[in-house]
C-alpha cells in the first residue's frame, strides 16, 4: 500500500534466455532500478552458461550471492523474477504447464477481482457489479479511511453482489484495511465485517506489528490474512510460527519466485493456514501465482487487479480470462504467457 497518493505503477519483465532457443519470462514487483542492477549486473555475469532446469541450485546460488545485502526486499523479488522465468522455461522444456510440473490436477485457479478503493457508495456499487458482470464471484475492496466510511462501503457492496452461500453459488467478498488499524479498532470493525460475511480481513495492521496480528486473530470470526510486504520463507515463517493470521499471501514478484511462494505454501499447511497469493504488478505474475494455486491443497485465490492498469490488461496478447470464477490456465507449456511486443 501506498503512504500517499500514488502517480505510477511500475512492474519489471525479467527474460532468460538459453542456447536452445527458448525463452523463460519472469516478473519482479519492486523499485526497477534496483531490479536491473541485481538481475543485470550481478545475478546475470554469476549465472550465464549453467544449467536452467536445475532450479533449487540455482535458486540457492543467487540467494547466497545476494544475502550480505538482500533476503528481504528487492534482492527477494529480483531473485524471483528469475526464478520464474526458470519455471517458464522447464515447462516449456518438457510441453508441460507450470500447474502440472508443480503437481497438479487442474488448469483453473479461483481468481478474484480486487478494486474497490476509496470512493462513494454509488461509485462501488456500480464497480462491483461490473466484476460480477465479467466473471468474478469474489472481490476485494479497500477500507481503512474512517469507522463511518468502512462501515458504510462494506454495506454498499455487500448489498449489490449478495450473500456468500456454503455451497459456494454465492459472492464473497473480502476487505484490505491497508494497515490504517489499530488493534481497538480492528475488534470494532471486525463485528460489522462479520455480520457482512466478509471473506477475510487484510492487513488492518503494518507488517512490522506482528503481535497486534497474533492479539487480534481469535477475537474477531473473520480470517486474518497477510503477507503482500513480506519476503523469503524466513519472513513467512514469523507469520506462521506465531499463528499470527488464517492466510499468507506470497507473491511470486516479490517474495521470490514460484519456488518460494511453494516453500511457504508447504510450510503454511503443515500449520493449517491457507495461501492466497497477493499480486498487484502484472499478469505475469498473476499467472505465476495462479499456477501456484491450481497445484497446492491450501491455495484459495489469486488476486486480479481490476482498476485498468495496461500492465494486467494489454500486456499478454491473449488477456486473462475468467469464467465463473475461475482463472484459465490452459494447457500451454510453461505459464503459458505470449507477450504483447508492442506493450512492451
Amino acid at each position: 500500500s501506498c503512504s500517499g497518493p500514488c502517480t505510477s505503477r511500475v512492474t519489471s519483465l525479467v527474460l532468460v534466455h538459453t542456447d536452445t532457443g527458448l525463452t523463460g519470462v519472469g516478473s519482479v514487483y519492486s523499485h526497477p532500478g534496483l531490479v536491473y542492477l541485481i538481475v543485470k549486473h550481478q545475478i546475470e555475469p554469476m549465472v550465464r552458461g549453467w544449467d536452467p532446469s536445475d532450479i533449487e541450485k540455482l535458486w540457492s546460488h543467487m540467494y547466497s550471492l545476494t544475502r550480505w545485502y538482500g533476503r528481504k526486499g528487492a534482492a527477494m523479488s529480483a531473485i524471483g523474477g528469475v526464478d520464474t522465468a526458470l519455471w517458464d522455461l522447464l515447462g516449456k522444456a518438457q510441453g508441460k504447464p507450470v500447474w502440472s510440473l508443480l503437481g497438479g490436477q487442474r488448469s483453473a485457479s479461483p481468481a478474484y477481482a480486487s478494486g474497490l478503493l476509496w470512493n462513494d457508495p454509488e461509485t462501488l456499487a456500480s464497480e462491483a457489479q461490473r466484476h460480477l458482470d465479467q466473471g468474478f464471484r469474489r472481490m476485494k475492496m479497500r477500507l481503512g479511511r474512517s469507522e463511518a466510511y468502512d462501515t458504510t462501503a462494506v454495506r454498499a457492496v455487500r448489498n449489490v453482489i449478495g450473500p456468500s452461500r456454503k455451497d459456494g453459488s454465492g459472492n464473497d467478498l473480502i476487505v484490505d484495511a491497508s494497515m490504517r488499524y489499530d488493534v481497538d479498532l480492528a475488534r470494532h470493525i471486525g463485528k460489522v465485517l462479520e455480520e457482512n460475511e466478509i471473506f477475510w480481513f487484510e492487513e488492518p495492521f503494518e507488517p512490522e506489528q506482528v503481535d497486534k496480528f497474533a492479539a487480534l486473530r481469535g477475537t474477531v470470526n473473520v480470517p486474518l490474512a497477510a503477507g503482500e510486504n513480506e519476503f523469503g520463507l524466513q519472513g513467512f515463517d514469523e507469520l506462521i510460527r506465531l499463528q499470527a493470521v488464517d492466510i499468507v499471501q506470497p507473491d511470486a514478484s516479490r517474495c521470490g519466485g514460484i519456488s518460494e511462494v511453494r516453500r511457504v505454501a508447504e510450510k503454511a499447511e503443515n500449520a493449517s493456514i491457507r495461501v492466497a497469493p497477493h499480486t498487484w504488478s502484472d499478469a505475469v505474475a498473476v499467472l505465476a501465482n495462479a499456477h501456484v494455486v491450481a497445484a497446492i491443497k491450501n491455495g484459495v485465490t489469486v488476486e486480479v487487479d481490476r482498476t485498468g492498469n495496461p500492465f494486467i490488461d494489454r500486456l499478454l496478447v491473449e488477456p486473462l480470462h475468467v469464467q465463473e470464477g475461475l482463472l484459465q490456465l490452459g494447457n500451454a507449456p510453461g505459464l503459458g504467457v505470449e507477450l504483447d511486443p508492442a506493450v512492451v
